[in-house]
C-alpha cells in the first residue's frame, strides 16, 4: 500500500452552474480605516445607519461576519460587533429576536433545522427559492446565495479508504453490515443530533453505528483524527480547507442526502426594507465567494493560522471592494 497522499475528491454539486447563471442574474474593530473607502464607499452611503452583524464560531463563519462587517463599514454604517456567537441556533435566535440584524447562513440548515422539513431540495437554485419563500413568514430575507457549497460530508484519510475499499456512503454502509467494528466515526456536536447530520444519515443509508463507534468531539479536532486514523470516517465540512492540506478522501454522497449548503447572508426583513442598500452591497461579493475561493480563505485561518479578519480585510482589499 502506498503512504503517498492523494488530493481529496469533491463532492459534485448537481446544478451547480445554474446556481452561478441564477447569482449571476440576480443582480482593532477594523471600522475607522475602511469607513468610506474603495468601490463600496463610492457607490453606497449608509451614514447614520447602526447595525449588528453576527455569525457562528467556526473558520469560515468567522471570514464571512468579517466580509460583513468590513463591507458595511465601508459603506458608512456604525457596525456592532456580535461575530463567533456559538452554534446555529444561538445565532438564529438572535437574528430572529432583533439583538443581531444579519449574518450568513446555510441553504440546508434554514431548511431542515430552523423549517424543520425532514429532507433538503435538490438543487441549489430549488432549495434556495424554497428556503427563501418559507422564511418570509419568520421576518427572514434571504439574499441571492454564494456559489460556495460548505456542505457536510463524510471524509476518510487516503490510506483508511485504500485499506477498506470505501469511496462512497454506500460502501460505508456495506462496511457496517460486514464488519461493524472497522466503521469508527469521529462527529461534530451539531452533526450528531442533526436531521441533516448522522441520524438522517443512517437512516437514508440504512445503516445503524454501534454506539461505542462514534466519537462525540468538536467539529475542529475531526480533521486531524480521521487524518491519524484515530477514527475510520469523520464528519467534514467541504469547503474546509484542511480537506486539501491534508490530503483526506471525501466519500461521494451517492444518495443525495445531504441538501445544499451554499452560503446566504440573512438579514432581518425589516432592516432590509430600511436599508435595501444591503442587498446590492453583497450581491457582488457573494457571487464571488465560490469553492475554490472559500477553500483559500479558510486554508489561510486553519492551515496557515492567519487571523480571520486579515483575511477578509486583504480578501476584500485585493478585489477591489474597500480600500
Amino acid at each position: 500500500m502506498s503512504n503517498t497522499k492523494k488530493r481529496g475528491r469533491w463532492p459534485v454539486l448537481a446544478g451547480a452552474l445554474a446556481l452561478v447563471m441564477f447569482v449571476a442574474s440576480c443582480g482593532s474593530d477594523g471600522n475607522d480605516d475602511v469607513a468610506g473607502s474603495g468601490s463600496i464607499g463610492e457607490k453606497f452611503d449608509l451614514g447614520g445607519a447602526t447595525v449588528t452583524v453576527g455569525s457562528k464560531e467556526f473558520t469560515e463563519q468567522l471570514i464571512l461576519g468579517n466580509l460583513t462587517k468590513l463591507a458595511l463599514t465601508a459603506a458608512g454604517a456604525k457596525v456592532e460587533d456580535q461575530i463567533g456567537l456559538q452554534g446555529s441556533t444561538t445565532v438564529r435566535g438572535a437574528l430572529t429576536s432583533g439583538e443581531i440584524d444579519l449574518y450568513w447562513e446555510y441553504l440546508g440548515t434554514g431548511w431542515v433545522t430552523y423549517l424543520q422539513k425532514e429532507k433538503g431540495i435538490p438543487g441549489a437554485k430549488a432549495q434556495f427559492e424554497a428556503v427563501r419563500d418559507a422564511d418570509a413568514a419568520n421576518g427572514v430575507a434571504w439574499l441571492d446565495p454564494a456559489p460556495f457549497n460548505n456542505t457536510y460530508a463524510i471524509a476518510a484519510s487516503n490510506e483508511t479508504a485504500e485499506r477498506l475499499g470505501v469511496a462512497s456512503i454506500s460502501d460505508v454502509a456495506a462496511l457496517v453490515a460486514r464488519n461493524p467494528a472497522e466503521a469508527t466515526f469521529c462527529v461534530g456536536g451539531e452533526f450528531s443530533t442533526r436531521p441533516d447530520g448522522l441520524p438522517g444519515l443512517e437512516k437514508a443509508y440504512g445503516f445503524k453505528l454501534a454506539p461505542g463507534n462514534v466519537s462525540n468531539v468538536q467539529d475542529a479536532l475531526v480533521f486531524n483524527q480521521v487524518d491519524k486514523g484515530d477514527c475510520a470516517f469523520g464528519s467534514i465540512t467541504s469547503t474546509d480547507g484542511r480537506v486539501s492540506s491534508l490530503g483526506l478522501t471525501v466519500l461521494t454522497d451517492d444518495k443525495q442526502f445531504f441538501p445544499p449548503f451554499n452560503g446566504s447572508v440573512n438579514v432581518r426583513a425589516e432592516v432590509l426594507a430600511k436599508h435595501p442598500e444591503i442587498k446590492e452591497i453583497f450581491a457582488p461579493i457573494a457571487a464571488a465567494l465560490d469553492d475554490a475561493t472559500m477553500v483559500e480563505l479558510n486554508a489561510k485561518v486553519d492551515v496557515d493560522g492567519e487571523d480571520p479578519a486579515d483575511v477578509a480585510k486583504s480578501w476584500l482589499t485585493e478585489n477591489g471592494y474597500i480600500g
